[in-house]
């Protein structure tokens, strides 16, 4: 298993040399941040942004992500060339040498929260998603008051953007994930590069937009879909968590086992009322997530693949990008990488026996 951190590039407020800093962390989840939406990803650009994490004693492991366009999703006339675009820049990453690209099918929102500073009891702040407010909120209005998501688009874009899903059910989203799949699978295959698809973030429908990629049952279709190694998950289990009824540990070893658990993100959530849930610190005494056993699961199923503590509080004054600071995010990484060690070397000495 690698231990990853997610860098926002130079603009990041945590610099390369900082995360380098971090024990166990060898790898880096980035992307490009300044290509539109549906263009293809210029092999020169994915190059420097690889050789300035190399310069910092780092491997740029997995690309999160190459957003998927509207249209593909939608599944509009236009989409063709758009997956044309993502079908070259998976070549591109392939040719680089860089293994898994993580991406999501989301409609319009990526993952959503209704408060970005909630307070805790000890001072530090955190991510917290309410359904109620989700629900209290008219994103039609002249003003949507959604953290994240206030300038995102244009008032005329998310309406047009509204007005284009209205009618589209689960199922003829399910119809353009796949159309999407069986396109961009192979070419990923080909390339050496395992796609790793983002589970919804809550796993339920948000202003009556579907959501697709919720479950188990929705994993399991996702992977039929295309029965090639190349076709896998993400396992976010803060993003599954919420569902009160996901197993979350069985879960992960079942896909694991099978060779589709290309990517971790590891982080754990309190859950309140129904659909409504805080996001908390890594360990497991911190919140409903038993991240032991779910660390242990790993282990048991031989899991090598890509890990990222997720989402961390800010801490000891911390300030910038929330959800994504440093300290709390390395303290996840050592308690996670700390877990590991002693499940495996706990492993080691069973089998000596």
């Amino acid at each position: 298993m690698q231990m990853t951190f997610r860098w926002f590039g130079e603009g990041d407020r945590v610099p390369l040399e900082y995360i380098r800093q971090i024990p166990s962390v060898k790898g880096i989840v980035s992307a490009l941040y300044d290509i539109p939406v549906g263009d293809a990803w210029p092999m020169e650009k994915i190059a420097a942004l690889k050789a300035r994490v190399e310069a910092a004693g780092l491997a740029l492991s997995v690309i999160e992500s190459i957003p998927v366009h509207e249209d593909i999703k939608l599944g509009r006339p236009s989409r063709d060339r758009y997956i044309e675009n993502y079908r070259s820049s998976i070549r591109a990453m392939g040719r680089l040498g860089i293994p898994v690209l993580c991406y999501n099918f989301m409609p319009v929102f990526d993952w959503t929260r209704t408060d970005l500073a909630v307070k805790n009891p000890d001072g530090s702040t955190c991510l917290c998603y309410d359904h109620a407010t989700i629900d209290s909120i008219d994103i039609r209005a002249d003003r949507l008051d959604l953290p994240g998501w206030a300038t995102a688009y244009a008032r005329e874009e998310l309406a047009a953007l509204l007005d284009a899903y209205a009618g589209m059910d689960t199922g003829m989203l399910w119809k353009n994930l796949e159309y999407f799949l069986r396109a961009v699978v192979p070419v990923a295959a080909e390339s050496g590069v395992r796609m790793a698809i983002h589970p919804d973030d809550p796993p339920w429908p948000i202003f009556g937009l579907p959501r697709i990629i919720k479950g188990e049952e929705d994993l399991d279709r996702l992977v039929k879909t295309v029965d090639n190694p190349a076709n896998g998950i993400t396992f976010c289990t803060g993003s599954l968590g919420p569902d009160r009824g996901m197993d979350l540990v069985r879960t992960i070893g079942k896909y694991a086992r099978m060779g589709r658990v290309h990517f971790v993100h590891l982080r754990n959530i309190r859950r309140f009322g129904e659909r409504s849930f805080c996001e908390t610190a890594h360990t497991t005494e911190s919140g409903d997530i038993d991240v032991y056993a779910v660390m242990k699961e790993l282990a048991a199923s031989d899991y090598k693949g890509m890990m990222r503590p997720d989402h961390g509080r800010m801490i000891w004054g911390e300030e910038g990008r929330p959800g994504y600071g440093l300290y709390d995010r390395a303290l996840g990484a050592m308690y996670l990488w700390g877990l590991w060690e002693g499940i495996q070397k706990s492993k080691e000495r069973g089998m000596r026996r």
